[in-house]
């Protein structure tokens, strides 16, 4: 369940998430390998954009691996953090090509991104609510920020997928691709923007980004109290229970 890392043009790294039997679900062990990849690409002065992406045609990413480990620690709150950048001012512009499915912390990884691209066949969802699980990637602040109220409510609510003109429509993306070409122009424009004033790019997005982390303190220690209620909550056994076994969740 590799990620990997190479460099499609000049000064531009792609990472690939790679777990495609489970839609490009991310478990905590990968989860914690984007982590310091992120680390390493901020540190990296070839390094002035970044294209993320999903490997084969079926999933960008179904967001965390719910099979595997759900605990919330504060140590795990706080790796979750580093590797969908939820509240961290990240240098780097970031170009997503979504290649198709992307729910969940995949949507929220999405989020963290500056310049979204998406096939013609990616949905995009918030499924969370529908197996009794917060969505602790930063759903609750980011999504409301960028799409506004309305919207947010709607996806993180109904727990509904939407299609990717109705993403655009949104926007929740910037534009929509057929699936052959998504790649190719996620590329082109990380290249157009490292063929920009590095210490600009930088300088601008670290200012934006920034807007989002002077207030991250306060609701990331919200998201903890609250997810840490949800977990508690006889729901959650019957949510994880029901997506394990594939079932609809009854919650009475």
């Amino acid at each position: 369940m590799p990620l990997h890392v190479s460099q499609p043009a000049a000064h531009v790294a792609l990472i690939t998430i790679d777990n495609q039997a489970k839609r490009n679900a991310m478990p905590r062990e990968m989860m914690r390998e984007l982590a310091g990849i992120w680390e390493r690409l901020a540190a990296d002065g070839d390094c002035r954009a970044i294209v993320i992406t999903g490997a084969g045609d079926k999933a960008f990413c179904a967001g965390a691996d719910i099979g595997g480990d759900l605990s919330a620690s504060e140590e795990m709150a706080s790796m979750i953090n580093r590797s969908l950048l939820k509240t961290i001012a990240y240098p780097k512009p970031i170009v997503a090509a979504v290649n198709g499915d992307c729910a969940g912390g995949g949507v929220e990884l999405l989020l963290a991104s500056d310049i979204r691209i998406a096939a013609e066949h990616a949905r995009f969802g918030l499924p969370e609510v529908k197996w009794s699980i917060y969505p602790f990637g930063g759903a609750t602040e980011k999504l409301v920020r960028q799409i506004g109220y309305v919207h947010a409510m709607d996806l993180i609510l109904t727990g509904r997928l939407i299609d990717a003109p109705g993403a655009r429509a949104i926007n929740l993306i910037n534009r929509v691709r057929p699936a052959a070409d998504v790649l190719d122009d996620a590329v082109s424009t990380a290249a157009a923007i490292a063929a920009n004033s590095p210490s600009a790019v930088q300088a601008v997005k670290l200012r934006i980004a920034e807007e989002i982390a002077d207030h991250a303190s306060s609701w990331e220690a919200r998201d903890q109290q609250l997810g840490d209620q949800v977990r508690a909550s006889s729901d959650f056994a019957e949510g994880v229970a029901a997506f394990r076994e594939k079932r609809p969740a009854d919650y009475g």
